[in-house]
């Protein structure tokens, strides 16, 4: 069943609190695969449709069609996650989730690192000018 998310700040949320959990029992160290089948699983297991490593069309400003892009994660069909699991992010793991979200044409992503003791979450949202 998938729900209509009116406000993308709650599911923000839900994904944001899931990602606390699982960083909590998992800690850090582990591959990035690993915390992307917890999240995937933990998503789930709550109702909310958490598609793994989809193939999203890229599009060209006149909105020509380029080719096919493949995320983290793509949660609710309208939130992009982009998952990381190192030490620290750098500024290349935002230029790919901006380039992501601009070439596909979603609006909403965020950006997760498990791999540092302290786990990262941050919102990006795109606007077309």
């Amino acid at each position: 069943m998938q729900r209509h998310w009116e406000n993308i700040n709650a599911l923000c949320d839900i994904v944001r609190e899931t990602s606390f959990a699982i960083h909590r029992y998992l800690g850090f160290g582990h591959l990035e695969r690993i915390y992307r089948r917890a999240l995937v699983h933990r998503l789930r297991k709550q109702g909310v449709r958490a598609d793994e490593e989809p193939r999203l069309n890229v599009y060209d400003e006149d909105g020509t069609e380029l080719g096919e892009l493949i995320p983290d994660l793509f949660v609710e069909e309208c939130l992009m996650v982009e998952l990381k699991a190192r030490r620290a992010v750098v500024p290349d793991d935002q230029a790919q989730l901006l380039g992501y979200l601009r070439a596909s044409r979603i609006e909403n992503g965020l950006l997760i690192n498990f791999g540092a003791p302290r786990l990262y979450i941050k919102k990006y949202v795109f606007t077309p000018l």
